[in-house]
């Protein structure tokens, strides 16, 4: 699915270099849920926009579908993140005078056709994740875990090979962030291929593989670990039953 190959990346600072990553190689294959785990200033933000394609690094190659993605002009690189990439971000990044389903097509206005089942496929990805009823309310009208649904129906509209997820749990409380989770879990078991990015291991365990993020550089959480659900989280009784 995805392939990194000694990724790195230096900021120039004047006549100073700032390296902030340092050699990092790793494979997600199609089908997996992989948490990147990292802190702040850990080079985790750098990372998820090297995966992202919204960043070039210094050296190394970044393989999307067999494809060196940092070969190709900045038309190609657009086309790329617009077609194979679904992103989720903390910050919702809804137009607020849009609707749901509105603001789920946006990026279909910027696919090279517009779909003529656009809106059909719009209700289905709201569906999804479980906002069937809620396609002609705005971002005010709905809670900060809803809105962060119709920003995951949104990363979904053009069926995208990769989704990724950065900090998607940030400005949820613990149940809506579960709820989240459990969507995600829920897609993967689809077959959707999901990097999900956070600085939270109650989280990252959620995901069938964790990599850290340290100075720059990965480390791969090999320890025997129960596989968290999220849904079964969420029907357990108050107070921690298992």
């Amino acid at each position: 699915m995805l392939e990194l190959i000694d990724i790195t990346k230096t900021y120039q600072t004047g006549a100073i270099p700032t390296p902030v990553i340092r050699g990092i190689s790793f494979t997600v294959q199609r089908g997996e849920f992989v948490a990147i785990m990292g802190q702040s200033g850990t080079g985790k933000t750098t990372l998820m926009n090297i995966l992202g394609c919204l960043d070039v690094p210094t050296s190394g190659k970044y393989l999307l579908d067999g494809v060196d993605v940092f070969q190709n002009d900045d038309d190609a690189m657009s086309a790329i993140r617009n077609q194979k990439i679904g992103f989720v971000f903390q910050q919702f990044h809804l137009l607020d005078r849009a609707s749901a389903l509105d603001n789920v097509l946006l990026p279909l206005t910027y696919a090279d056709h517009y779909p003529a089942d656009a809106v059909a496929r719009g209700e289905a990805a709201l569906q999804a994740v479980g906002l069937g009823d809620r396609i002609a309310y705005r971002p005010s009208q709905l809670s900060g875990g809803q809105q962060q649904r119709v920003a995951i129906a949104r990363a979904l509209i053009t069926s995208p090979a990769l989704i990724l997820a950065d900090e998607p749990t940030g400005n949820l409380d613990r149940r809506s962030g579960l709820e989240l989770i459990a969507i995600l879990q829920k897609l993967n078991a689809e077959g959707r291929t999901i990097v999900l990015i956070t600085h939270d291991r109650n989280i990252a365990e959620h995901a069938d593989r964790i990599l850290e993020l340290q100075d720059g550089r990965i480390h791969e959480d090999l320890a025997a670990r129960p596989h968290l659900n999220a849904e079964q989280e969420l029907l357990a009784p108050a107070g921690g039953g298992q």
